[in-house]
């Protein structure tokens, strides 16, 4: 029992470090749209770094689509995301990809990736300024940084239990490392990446709305995607995803639109 105890206090008060950590770390940068105070211990310099190595990456070891009216329409909707997002420095680069998985994503520095797959849900040009917006919007608030600032602090943290148990039986060292590990994504990881895709979602309405798209596309876009996502991910329950429930998202939607609708102006 004694054994136990001593487990779960190491755990808290590596729980209390990482939270002690973010809060003397979120004053390095402010999330657009949102406001949100963040943790981010990585340049922008780096995450550019990172994102433009591995589109170049991506681009050679995939298939580009070659449909000129798909990519026409790529070209036009995220240059108009591209004008309003807040990424002054970025070297935007939309490139479609046949790939059948319904994704897209936007990588530090401004590449933006849609897989063709998405298409059938996008259905028309508003439909895809929900898609490239969130992805735009993700990259805008520095989501991939942050994450990469969360896993070295989880990193440190991990070594710090390590290091107070290099003397333990190992039986123990095992199972402290599996509690660690399991607890550090339930509690920390997976909710953080299901509030940084919510987020996404707001800013990405907004970016939409400032592009003149008119935002009430984004829930028709995410009630028309909930039926796949309910058969995808059906057998999953919600605390073990990385993106939240279409549902939650559709009502966040909804509760965001007044906003965006005061920034749309059609084009």
């Amino acid at each position: 029992m004694q054994n136990i105890m001593k487990i779960f206090v190491q755990l808290r008060l590596v729980f209390v470090f990482i939270a002690a950590a973010c809060l003397i770390l979120t004053s390095c940068s402010t999330v657009p749209v949102t406001g949100r105070q963040q943790l981010n211990i990585i340049s922008s310099a780096q995450e550019v770094e990172l994102g433009l190595s591995s589109f170049e990456k991506l681009k050679k070891d995939s298939k580009i689509c070659t449909d000129p009216n798909i990519n026409a329409l790529v070209q036009k909707v995220g240059q108009r995301i591209a004008a309003v997002a807040d990424l002054p420095s970025a070297q935007w680069e939309f490139v479609v990809f046949e790939n059948a998985e319904p994704n897209a994503f936007c990588l530090p520095g401004g590449k933006v990736g849609v897989y063709t797959g998405i298409l059938p849900f996008t259905k028309d040009e508003a439909g895809l300024a929900t898609v490239i917006a969130h992805e735009v919007a993700h990259a805008a608030a520095h989501h991939g940084g942050e994450r990469l600032s969360q896993a070295i602090l989880l990193g440190v943290a991990g070594q710090g239990i390590s290091s107070t148990m290099a003397k333990s039986d190992p039986r123990w060292q095992a199972l402290v490392s599996i509690v660690y590990g399991a607890g550090s994504q339930l509690a920390i990881v997976l909710p953080h990446s299901r509030k940084q895709e919510l987020e996404a979602d707001e800013i990405g309405l907004v970016y939409m709305a400032r592009a003149g798209y008119d935002p009430n596309a984004a829930i028709q876009f995410w009630e028309r995607f909930s039926e796949y996502g309910k058969k995808s991910s059906a057998s999953m329950p919600w605390f073990l995803r990385t993106h939240p429930v279409d549902e939650i998202r559709i009502q966040n939607l909804k509760a965001w639109l007044p906003r965006a609708l005061q920034e749309y102006h059609p084009q």
